[in-house]
């Protein structure tokens, strides 16, 4: 793999780096002038962007999405703020699935609570609802929405559909929240980058060890951050629609804005298969198109991989790994047990006497592994063997119910339990913790789409602690084939039967899914259980900002489940004040007494009773009336992960007015801050201690201004010192939504 940074040109199938003598390059390969000139215009990403674009200017792009999707976690939160903010009627097609709080055993009947909130909106607003255990969020919108140049906005990180000719975004829930209202998604237009693709992957190698050989070279150094990656090149047709979608999909661990892939005959047949013949159309760069940067991939040379714990980009040559086994578990080792405060925790007790690793468990899932030729090679693999009756066990979970059929109807469903596997129903749980946690201590290898630490379920604060390493189904097969001692598949000898073909079943849809779309009926009521709350109302902004941190994070990155952890959280999902008492909950379990404790510091103040917060606007020479006073999160590099609103939420209603840190993992988490009122400012370093004061005066005409420098004091230890907070340029909508004090004040206030 090779990242190529300076500006290229691919011109037919040839990439030309901007570097010395690249005209001359360009010359001899017949670019003309003219060209030249619209090269940057020649990128598939500028043709879809442009035809969504709504400001007249290619350069500041104000995009309206084709569609929008959401599942349980997150639907009940963006149809309440887009209520409160004026909704009548869903404007585009919305979907709204359920595979995220799918089991009700965890909440008791609060989960089955918000699907019939969900089903009632559908029906009023007039949206798509698919039923729980139906299909996990992107298998479905794959199978039904996508299409090739259509955009997609979701309120899930994962939200890719690339190789299917849909840039799709993920993003928090107040960006879909302003599609509903009609308003736009803001940007400024992205850099673009190639991803050129040749060879064809050997047997045993899958979907997932490319995406973690290239999430292993990118995400550190940021090399695609908030970028577009374009895939391109002959390799693209060695790969199923499986395959590139399974590639496609963890493409937003690299820390990318979206994807787009070259179409050819297998995307044509794929929207034919499931019924869309129409939603296809060729689609590729220019003969000559520019981008930013390049990546080149040969497919032949990827081997399998694994991500060890606790990150996507903890990327290893499994062959590699085994070979130095101690010494890269020991690293992990030594992070796991900073996290476990009280208990044990070790990876070297994995590794037996003869080099052998012994995991625990192993996972097939959701919308990266359990599409229909993940799961079928798997069979393959597995067939005339066991994963024994020892500890190991393995769960599949087809991604949706026609896969499943399908799976069935070809025999290997039969084969897979036959081997001792259990197949389940389409559920995100073990992505996220909500299913198939591990024992303490256990390692558990999966095809899902992330490991950070806890992401599996554990409770560090109980003295519980798994972890968890990302493969593909392949090798995850191999290693079940070999009763948990960790295999790479390409030492398994291949399977003679060649896998049948996937026949798509519509008919498990049209009985079931609620098509709502267009026949909205204004007369039904929204549906509310005991555990769905309004948003509680958000002051806006006044003209001075005095900040107590209530967390200080030291972290290299702060994830989106740092923030708010996921899990059995989820069943709080709509009801803001009990989801924000989990907020940092196993990070920073302080954060929340802190948080609470500035709020109602604040109540006194706003009653001019609160004498030591009068006293230091006295010492600041401010006026007390003029002063928004709340908490701040410090950090390093916050929001790496999911697209959850709620990391940004929750610590707006604990009380929270901003973030500082040295820069933002994500564009979502930044625009989550934004949408709840929070100053998303940056400073060159975390030197803010918990207790902390720091003072902006002017920081609402500074805001409104378009000031990006804000002088501010940091009081800390008895000291004042004059510091300078900075943030990134946001737009007017932006800076007004901050002023507001969240994005439903900024609704009603026209």
């Amino acid at each position: 793999m090779k990242l190529l940074s300076g500006g290229v040109y691919l011109v037919g199938d040839t990439l030309i780096r901007k570097t010395a003598g690249y005209e001359n390059r360009l010359a001899q390969a017949g670019v003309t002038s003219a060209e030249k000139e619209n090269a940057k215009r020649g990128t598939m990403a500028y043709s879809v962007l442009q035809a969504h674009n709504t400001s007249g200017d290619e350069n500041v792009l104000k995009l309206k999405f084709g569609a929008i999707a959401s599942h349980d976690i997150t639907y009940v939160g963006i149809i309440q703020t887009a209520k409160a903010s004026g909704l009548k009627e869903f404007p585009l097609s919305y979907t709204l699935t359920n595979c995220h709080n799918s089991l009700c055993a965890v909440g008791g009947t609060i989960n089955e609570d918000d699907h019939v909130f969900g089903l009632s909106a559908a029906k009023k607003y007039g949206g798509d609802y698919v039923p729980a255990h139906l299909a996990v969020i992107h298998q479905y919108m794959r199978e039904r929405k996508a299409a090739c140049g259509r955009m997609i906005l979701g309120s899930d990180s994962h939200t890719r559909y690339g190789a299917l000719g849909t840039m799709a975004i993920g993003e928090g829930g107040p960006e879909l929240v302003k599609q509903l209202l009609s308003r736009t998604y803001d940007m400024k237009y992205p850099e673009v980058v190639c991803v050129k693709l040749k060879g064809k992957p050997r047997f045993g190698v899958g979907p997932q060890d490319v995406a973690i050989a290239l999430i292993g070279a990118t995400f550190k150094t940021g090399f695609v951050k908030n970028k577009v990656l374009e895939f391109v090149g002959s390799g693209i047709n060695n790969l199923s629609m499986d395959f590139r979608n399974g590639i496609d999909v963890m493409t937003t661990e690299t820390t990318c804005l979206s994807s787009i892939w070259e179409t050819d005959e297998k995307v044509q047949e794929y929207y034919t298969v499931h019924g869309r013949s129409g939603d296809y159309q060729k689609m590729a760069p220019a003969r000559v198109a520019y981008y930013d940067a390049a990546i080149e991939i040969d497919l032949s040379k990827i081997v399998p991989m694994i991500a060890l714990p606790f990150h996507p980009s903890n990327a290893y040559a499994i062959t590699d790994f085994l070979a130095n086994a101690k010494d890269i578990l020991r690293e992990a080792e030594v992070q796991g047990q900073k996290l476990l405060k009280n208990g044990k925790f070790s990876l070297l007790d994995k590794v037996d006497e003869k080099g052998n690793i012994h995991v625990s468990q192993g996972i097939i899932a959701g919308c990266a592994g359990g599409m229909y030729e993940n799961i079928a090679l798997a069979s393959n693999i597995l067939a005339g063997k066991t994963v024994g009756s020892g500890e190991f066990t393995l769960s599949v979970y087809p991604s949706s119910q026609p896969v499943y059929k399908s799976l069935a109807d070809n025999g290997y469903v039969s084969s897979l339990m036959e081997s001792g596997a259990i197949v389940k129903t389409a559920f995100c749980g073990p992505c996220f913790g909500a299913g198939d946690v591990p024992s303490n201590n256990g390692l558990s290898i999966r095809h899902t789409t992330r490991n950070f630490e806890m992401r599996e379920g554990s409770k560090p604060g109980q003295g519980q602690l798994a972890s968890v390493a990302l493969m593909d189904a392949r090798s995850i097969a191999a290693t079940a084939a070999n009763g948990g001692i960790l295999t790479p598949a390409t030492e398994m000898e291949k399977p003679t039967a060649r896998i049948k073909k996937y026949a798509y079943n519509g008919k498990i849809y049209e009985g079931r899914v609620y098509h709502g779309f267009g026949n909205a009926d204004s007369s039904v009521e929204l549906r509310y259980g005991p555990n769905i709350a309004d948003w509680p109302e958000q002051p806006e902004l006044k003209e001075n900002l005095l900040l107590s941190v209530a967390s200080s994070l030291h972290d290299a990155v702060t994830t989106t489940d740092d923030l708010i952890p996921s899990g059995d959280t989820s069943s709080y999902r709509s009801n803001p004040k009990k989801l924000a008492s989990f907020t940092l909950s196993k990070k920073d379990p302080d954060y929340v007494a802190k948080a609470e404790e500035a709020q109602a510091e604040n109540v006194a103040f706003v009653k001019g009773e609160n004498e030591e917060l009068n006293a230091l606007c006295e010492t600041l020479n401010v006026n007390p009336a003029t002063v928004t006073y709340g908490s701040v999160v410090a950090s390093v590099k916050p929001g790496d992960g999911s697209a959850r609103e709620q990391a940004a939420s929750c610590q707006r209603v604990l009380g929270g007015s901003a973030n500082i840190c040295v820069e933002y993992a994500t564009k979502r988490y930044r625009s989550n801050l934004i949408n709840w009122g929070m100053m998303p400012f940056l400073y060159k370093e975390n030197c803010f201690t918990v207790g902390d004061k720091v003072f902006v005066p002017s920081v609402r005409e500074r805001l409104l201004g378009g000031e990006t420098q804000f002088p501010a004091k940091l009081i800390s230890g008895g000291k004042v010192t004059n510091i300078t907070l900075t943030i990134d340029k946001l737009t007017d909508d932006e800076k007004q939504i901050i002023a507001d004090g969240c994005l439903i004040n900024f609704y009603k206030r026209g």
